[in-house]
């Protein structure tokens, strides 16, 4: 129990500071798909598919395409991962209603450590990224810290939170820092769906959204 408290506590010294923030904030809404094909014991091909939205539907603010070949180790606890991400950006100009379209093509590295705590599970991952958009480069590491809580041994649902801060290469070193908290079910071994809010601290400005997220493993 001293262990689990711990973690609880470490979480909330990574995500107090944007509770410290007074900022405007716009609610939007993220549609998100998470798939994980096994290919043997070892290899695995992650993809994903992700609708985010500046309100709740239908003003699309990004669409995020992912994929990447994986290799698991160390029974399990450990995967590498190199990837490939085509992201579409609808950015509105300055306080106009016009957007711009942005392309980005991103190319990634990633390693996620996976720890058992009790009934906690805490994941760690760290990805760096090289972004090619429209005409520029820019290079981009994140860290990832989550934590999954069952509500019981027995039942299907659990608590869900992360955090996860972004670091650019070049100035402004600070990008942006993700905090999240959620709940999830467990349909089944390979299905789980989870909703929870998520709040998005840049430099100067915050965003909130209503994450509504499926996972399956097949």
């Amino acid at each position: 129990m001293k262990k689990e408290i711990s973690t609880v506590a470490l979480m909330l010294c990574l995500t107090l500071p944007n509770f410290l923030m007074a900022q405007d904030s716009n609610f939007g809404n993220w549609l998100i798909y998470f798939g994980n094909k096994k290919l043997d014991s070892k290899w695995n091909i992650h993809h994903e598919v992700q609708y985010r939205n500046y309100n709740a539907i239908g003003d699309l603010e990004q669409l995020l395409l992912r994929t990447g070949l994986g290799y698991t180790f160390n029974e399990g606890k450990n995967n590498v991962l190199l990837g490939y991400g085509y992201i579409l950006s609808e950015n509105y100009i300055n306080n106009t209603d016009d957007k711009l379209s942005v392309n980005e093509h991103r190319i990634f590295q990633q390693f996620i450590s996976v720890q058992n705590i009790g009934s906690v599970k805490l994941s760690h991952r760290y990805r760096f990224e090289q972004r090619f958009i429209e005409n520029d480069f820019k290079m981009r590491f994140r860290y990832f810290l989550s934590l999954n809580i069952p509500f019981k041994s027995t039942s299907p649902f659990y608590f869900s939170a992360y955090n996860e801060l972004f670091i650019n290469t070049e100035s402004a070193v600070f990008d942006r820092n993700r905090l999240y908290g959620g709940i999830g079910y467990q349909l089944s071994d390979n299905i789980k769906f989870e909703v929870g809010y998520m709040n998005q601290l840049f430099e100067s400005s915050n965003r909130d959204q209503l994450n509504l997220m499926t996972f399956i493993n097949f």
